[in-house]
């Protein structure tokens, strides 16, 4: 068929509302059209097909077996042109920006922070998947992402945005502060990993001066924020960055143990494809984000100064 030859809109939209009502009456009160008229464009429909897509019987039609077939395909059809007709309408007043991001970073630090620049931009619908491995910016459609390596992304723009002390945590259950003398003892009680980062506690040790004949074992999960939960149940001590459990240290439901042996840090960027970077959204998110990490960095020098200047 040629493009020529493909039936109206009007037709197509008048043979979904008929199926589906089963009446061509109905199907014009939907459509605000008589019946008659919606009994025209069906007969257009047939004529130009050379099939019949309905029986009538008395005051009812019923669809044949060409005409359930062909509306399974015009119905998704139509219905694809109704998304990208809402989709080009949106982004003409709109521009979604599509961020990959590491899961517990999105939930207990951009999130909370993103109202405001909503709310500076109420035209950028940000959009937010979450991720542990890196994106692939040609095959999927993120604008940009924020990882904490920028090594493994090809053809991309990074910039760091700010770095993030590790520290071991337990619940108080575990008494662990009492317990741990030196480094080693720390291995007297479980240790909780995170998948993907299968040598934290290895990289811990060696940085404490403790040579691990193999690797530590222990209980796995997925995100931190499950590794955060799992500690905090009593399940043993974790290494996660310290302000995704600033909350619960405060609340006395995790405390930081043997802090002094060993100083480990994560760093988070901002990587963005080169064929996106000069769009105006990204640029606009890009230079927000950098701005509010850097006075988190600002914030957090400040604490650390103060913290360490009440020790001595």
């Amino acid at each position: 068929m040629k493009r020529g030859d493909i039936p109206s809109i009007g037709g197509l939209t008048s043979f979904v509302a008929a199926a589906q009502h089963g009446s061509f009456t109905r199907a014009g009160s939907q459509l605000n059209l008589t019946q008659g008229a919606v009994s025209r464009q069906i007969h257009e429909l047939e004529s130009r097909l050379g099939i019949r897509l309905f029986e009538r019987i008395r005051q009812r039609v019923i669809l044949t077996d060409a005409g359930k077939l062909y509306l399974s395909h015009v119905k998704k059809a139509l219905d694809d042109l109704s998304l990208a007709t809402q989709k080009v309408v949106s982004c003409s007043n709109n521009t979604i920006l599509n961020l990959a991001v590491l899961p517990t970073f999105a939930a207990r630090w951009l999130i909370p922070r993103l109202p405001p620049f909503q709310n500076g931009n109420p035209r950028i619908m940000i959009h937010i998947t979450t991720r542990q491995t890196p994106a692939d910016f040609v095959a999927e459609p993120f604008d940009a992402a924020v990882f904490n390596d920028p090594a493994n992304w090809p053809g991309t723009l990074s910039h760091y945005l700010m770095d993030a002390d590790i520290v071991a945590v337990c619940s108080p259950k575990l008494d662990a502060t009492r317990t741990i003398r030196t480094a080693a003892d720390i291995t007297k009680f479980p240790l909780l990993h995170k998948m993907g980062k299968p040598n934290s506690w290895t990289e811990w040790m060696e940085k404490s001066g403790v040579t691990m004949d193999a690797p530590l074992q222990g209980h796995a999960y997925q995100s931190f924020a499950m590794l955060s939960q799992a500690a905090v149940a009593g399940s043993g001590i974790a290494l996660l960055p310290r302000y995704l459990v600033d909350e619960e240290i405060d609340d006395g439901r995790l405390e930081v143990v043997a802090s002094e042996f060993a100083a480990l840090k994560t760093s988070y960027y901002l990587i963005l494809p080169e064929a996106r970077a000069s769009s105006r959204a990204v640029q606009t998110f890009a230079k927000w984000l950098i701005a509010e990490t850097a006075a988190w960095n600002s914030r957090a020098l400040c604490r650390a100064r103060k913290k360490s200047g009440s020790r001595r």
